[in-house]
């Protein structure tokens, strides 16, 4: 049956059977302005930011799906031309990755991130009359974003959120609150300039816990949308509502005897090195059958990969990782995100920053393979044989169900690899970067990889509720 018919038909029902509502321009002079008298999403007070994107989500879903595309479309091509901007400032108020690779993540986020065209509807006739699915909002959420790539979780999150007619709340992470305002201004301008209301996506100026926790705990908000740290994710579901919990990863690599070495040098180098490894997705450390290791080492080093010590190693480890009060250990953050070179400094080795990343032999039991550390050394752990390699692949993940990576050319292998890790994304062959598609592999992509709460990688789909009419005996065709 033909869906653009049947949508038709039924919108045509729903605007008979309600009365007719206002236009966005008949509502537009009740849309809250910030103290500057400009709507820019940007507010002192998180209460004024969520009755703010209340007002203009009200507005919003009165405004038809045509006119939100091109919104999302002025969206894309806003971020396509601050994308250098962008990435220098989030570089410079972090301290974290590399320039020439946040830009390619800020087009990436423009160009891949799913829109309305994610939000189909369904159908279904016969004997009973007509019933027709579509997706709603849920209304205004609560998102949290983190330091490691702000900008592309913001205007991934916009686009998805908006789609489905919602408006959003941030609590940007408090090291990138800079950038994400200095966005938030140029993404909410760019909003009203293509026909849309003002403050649809707003932010709190000073993010705090506080305001987080105000954000989390509104009455007025259905859904949170958590990307961050373990604190951020658990004071998520304590607000006792629906919750996407973006949580932790540690993605292990398993090299096998049948694998291609070139190419698993070439690309785990590849995926580790992107942005000093501090994508969620990317590769932290790598099990290798002992059978093929030392020239999997060679091929590392002759793809440009710095080898270090095990002395060096342990000299790194013991400035890159301590432990707390409670014994934890914590990772030091002068280290997350920084140059190969600076790590190397450490370590007493001058090196150029062209130099992408570190590696080298450890023990299972280093906090470099044990902690998320997002710096670019790659712990090289050698094992007897696959089957032990997925033991401790899987030790090592710490079912966190993220992501996980293979070089194999054995399909049993690959297969076994896959039941026993049971992550959300599995790569086989390829760099983490193929992962989460967008301009690296196929299908959707996401900054928001919902591992705790089962949705996987989000898009638009997981910020909408699925609503039916059922028209009984009405609206057959035959």
């Amino acid at each position: 049956m033909d869906e653009k018919l049947v949508s038709a038909i039924v919108e045509e029902v729903l605007q008979r059977l309600s009365n007719a509502p206002s236009t966005l321009a008949d509502k537009s002079s009740v849309v809250p302005q910030s103290a500057s008298g400009v709507a820019t999403g940007v507010f002192e007070d998180v209460h004024d930011a969520i009755q703010a994107a209340i007002a203009a989500q009200k507005l919003w879903v009165e405004v038809k799906k045509r006119k939100r595309a091109e919104v999302i479309s002025a969206l894309r091509q806003s971020m396509h031309t601050h994308a250098e901007t962008f990435a220098r400032m989030a570089q410079q108020e972090t301290g974290m990755g590399r320039v020439e690779d946040k830009i390619i993540k800020h087009h990436n986020a423009a160009d891949s991130t799913p829109g309305i065209e994610d939000l189909e509807a369904k159908a279904w006739t016969g004997d009973y009359g007509l019933v027709y699915e579509d997706w709603a909002p849920y209304g205004v959420i609560a998102a949290v974003t983190p330091s490691t790539h702000p900008v592309p979780v913001l205007l991934n999150s916009i686009i998805m959120m908006i789609a489905a007619g919602n408006g959003v709340v941030f609590n940007v992470h408090p090291a990138a609150k800079k950038v994400s305002a200095y966005a938030l201004e140029i993404f909410n301008r760019t909003i009203v300039a293509a026909g849309g209301p003002a403050n649809l996506a707003a932010m709190v100026r000073e993010p705090t816990m506080e305001s987080m926790d105000i954000l989390f705990k509104h009455p007025e908000i259905p859904l949170i949308a958590a990307t961050g740290g373990p604190a951020v994710v658990k004071a998520a579901f304590q607000a006792g509502k629906k919750v996407i919990a973006a949580g932790p990863g540690n993605p292990p690599v398993l090299v096998d005897e049948t694998a291609c070495l070139k190419r698993a040098a070439k690309r785990i180098i590849d995926g580790a090195s992107f942005d000093n490894n501090i994508l969620c997705i990317a590769e932290k450390e790598v099990f290798v059958v002992q059978k093929i290791c030392d020239e999997f080492l060679k091929t590392m080093e002759s793809f440009g990969a710095v080898r270090l010590t095990r002395e060096q190693i342990a000299q790194l480890e013991s400035k890159a990782f301590s432990r707390n009060e409670c014994g934890h250990v914590v990772t030091n953050r002068a280290f997350i995100g920084k140059n190969a070179a600076v790590l190397a400094q450490q370590v007493g080795l001058s090196l150029s920053d062209d130099v992408r990343i570190l590696f080298g032999e450890t023990e299972f039991d280093s906090s470099f393979v044990q902690e998320e550390q997002m710096m670019p050394f790659l712990p090289i752990v050698r094992v007897k044989s696959a089957a032990d390699g997925i033991v401790l692949a899987a030790k090592a993940e710490h079912g966190f169900k993220h992501t996980a990576m293979i070089y194999s050319n054995n399909l049993d292998v690959i297969t076994q690899f896959n039941k026993v890790l049971d992550t959300d994304i599995v790569v086989v062959n390829g760099a983490s970067l193929a992962g989460n598609g967008g301009y690296s592999g196929e299908a959707y992509f996401s900054h928001t990889i919902a591992s705790p709460t089962g949705e996987g990688i989000c898009t638009p789909r997981n910020f909408a509720r699925i609503r039916r009419l059922a028209l009984y005996k009405n609206l057959q065709m035959f």
